[in-house]
């Protein structure tokens, strides 16, 4: 069973809800403390229009307030802007974008980390917040540190990370894991509604959504980095899971 705290961080509004919001309301109904680092505001997001007074300009504050919608709805209350420029993580110095997590690492003492699996976040502001969080957590002495864990943008990955360390069910989360997808409007209204035009249509497309659904899970690798009083990199993950 996992215990608290965990530290969630990403680099846009939508990323907590569309990687791991299933987990992440899990975890809040537990009863566990969660905590969310968003580096950046999502302004160069697309599908604007959604509402009608989404444009470049009202676009951050729009999903700013998406962000804090969703995460009351999975249940986190701890939601922390960090600043940053959306499409720019990559060329930001690496030290900025570790130095906000390791002084959120040193207040908050979490158990685990989660974030995309460096290297495997599809975007290259995902890449580059990860990998500032796997520089952050090297910076903490290693009896410090938590549990790094990773999420994976498509099943792709599969190849090259292996099958997940962990696979935790998330169905019975399932409707608020959907309202917090919805909350994002301006990022995911149309392609629900295109969804859900199909379900209406399609029955064996409905079926196998719905299957889905039952199905749901979250998949998580342990980024092999020194923790909990583990030596070297973490050659066991059935260890790492241990100490938390």
């Amino acid at each position: 069973m996992t215990r608290g705290p965990i530290l969630v961080v990403f680099p846009h509004p939508d990323d907590e809800t569309l990687a791991l919001g299933d987990l992440l309301a899990l975890h809040a109904r537990d009863g566990l403390s969660v905590t969310l680092l968003c580096a950046t505001r999502g302004e160069a997001g697309r599908n604007m229009g959604r509402p009608i007074s989404a444009n470049r300009e009202t676009l951050p504050g729009i999903r700013e307030q998406e962000l804090l919608e969703a995460c009351r709805i999975l249940g986190i209350h701890d939601v922390r802007l960090l600043g940053f420029r959306d499409r720019m993580l990559e060329f930001e110095n690496p030290d900025d974008l570790a130095r906000p997590v390791l002084e959120a690492m040193r207040e908050l003492r979490p158990a685990r980390v989660y974030t995309y699996y460096p290297e495997h976040g599809y975007h290259p502001d995902h890449d580059a917040m990860s990998r500032a969080v796997v520089l952050a957590v090297e910076r903490l002495p290693v009896e410090e540190r938590p549990v790094l864990l990773g999420t994976v943008f498509s099943d792709a990955a599969l190849e090259a990370l292996g099958e997940p360390d962990e696979v935790v069910p998330t169905a019975s989360v399932g409707e608020v894991f959907r309202a917090a997808v919805r909350a994002h409007r301006t990022q995911t209204a149309a392609r629900v509604a295109r969804t859900q035009a199909r379900m209406a249509e399609d029955e064996e497309f409905r079926a196998q959504v719905e299957e889905n659904w039952r199905n749901m899970t979250a998949k998580l690798w342990v980024y092999p980095v020194a923790s909990k009083g583990l030596r070297g990199k973490v050659a066991d993950p059935a260890e790492a899971r241990k100490a938390t």
